[in-house]
């Protein structure tokens, strides 16, 4: 216990001496186990539309008459409308650590036939985890950044998305979700991007600030730190934990390719080995024309017909073929991004192209990266 407090006094001086200067907050990096968010989910009925609402769902007309149930009044859905209202579906993230009592945010989307929801209302609604618990009450008027407009001869214009709209701190905190911060031992961090060499960069730091043996690495994502087993210290600890600054492992050298949109990624560690590109295009054209000639009929002085031919048809077909002057470059050992983006730039490619010469060069073992098509 003492060993802990006389390392969490002096940890803000050895951390400013020991940061790199590129290094990246530790906070940035990882994730805790078990400290996440949670999601919510509830289902209500958004009042106070003018007009646009979801018209005869009979979705909409049940749900209304089971609301106006619970206040005793007996009506049916024949005597229903809901062109003022609108079933909807509301999300919710709780963010871990929120305490009864305390104010979440939330999103209402139709899910009916409703054509806004601007200017309405959303009764009471339950917020429900995966567990099928309730965790929040939610209640409030809507905030509708889209709008549209309809005329009468059918003409529309929307702005942005007018059947979703946010609550701001719309709802109530009812129940709260416990997490092992308390009580656990160890933390366990999640590195978001999984690396053996930073993974040991992180344990060899934690070790250097708060003693031996405090960080252990799991595997290439998990890195295991003790915690001190004062409760009223775990926080000072995290605080100055999640500001250690290390600094990350080179990430593996990739090129990413969009083949829908034609956006080529290409990492700044990607390198060529010795290869030389020749890129050109081959143009064929193929002109075809029909020529007829009409048949004839030869006649004597008699009137009597001597001679007949046929109606003849020839075919003149004309083939041109052409080829772009080939571009070619050189690539040397080692060469870089920037190196590889000037030499294929140089010759006006288009993304297409740079992705045939990018395929062509992986294919000859030239290039040094991972190629990912998505």
């Amino acid at each position: 216990m003492k060993l802990f407090k006389l390392i969490i006094l002096t940890a803000l001086f050895t951390i400013s001496l020991s940061s790199p200067i590129k290094a990246d907050r530790l906070k940035d990096m990882v994730s805790f186990a078990g400290i996440r968010s949670n999601q919510l989910l509830g289902y209500g009925i958004v009042v106070g539309l003018d007009g646009t609402g979801d018209s005869s769902l009979n979705l909409t007309l049940q749900s209304m008459q089971s609301t106006i149930s619970q206040f005793g009044l007996v009506v049916g859905t024949g005597d229903l409308s809901a062109k003022n209202s609108a079933a909807v579906m509301i999300t919710a993230d709780l963010s871990p650590f929120t305490k009864i009592g305390q104010q979440i945010s939330v999103t209402i989307s139709s899910m009916g036939k409703a054509k806004s929801l601007r200017g309405g209302t959303l009764l009471m609604a339950p917020l429900k985890g995966a567990d099928g618990q309730t965790y929040a009450i939610a209640q409030g008027n809507l905030a509708v950044g889209g709008f549209g407009v309809e005329g009468a001869d059918g003409s529309s214009m929307s702005v942005n998305i007018p059947t979703v709209g946010t609550i701001p701190n719309g709802a109530t905190v009812e129940r709260m979700v416990e997490t092992p911060f308390i009580n656990s031992k160890n933390f366990v961090m999640n590195l978001h991007l999984g690396d053996f060499t930073t993974a040991n960069r992180i344990t060899e730091e934690i070790n250097k600030v708060f003693g031996p043996d405090v960080a252990k690495s799991l595997d290439k994502t998990s890195i295991s730190v003790r915690a001190p087993s004062d409760p009223a210290q775990k926080v000072s600890f995290m605080s100055l934990l999640e500001n250690l600054e290390v600094d990350p492992a080179s990430p593996v050298a990739k090129v990413v390719i969009n083949a829908r949109t034609g956006t080529v990624v290409i990492g700044g560690d990607v390198r060529v080995t010795p290869a030389a590109v020749s890129h050109g295009s081959l143009t064929v054209k193929v002109n075809e024309d029909t020529n007829t000639t009409p048949g004839q009929t030869l006649y004597d002085d008699e009137g009597n017909i001597t001679t007949t031919t046929d109606a003849t048809t020839d075919a003149d077909t004309d083939i041109e073929a052409g080829a772009d002057k080939a571009s070619a470059f050189v690539f040397d050992t080692g060469t870089s991004l920037s190196d590889i983006v000037d030499a294929i730039n140089a010759i006006g490619t288009t993304s297409a192209d740079l992705v045939a010469i990018l395929e062509a060069l992986r294919a000859a073992g030239a290039l040094r990266a991972q190629m990912i098509i998505i």
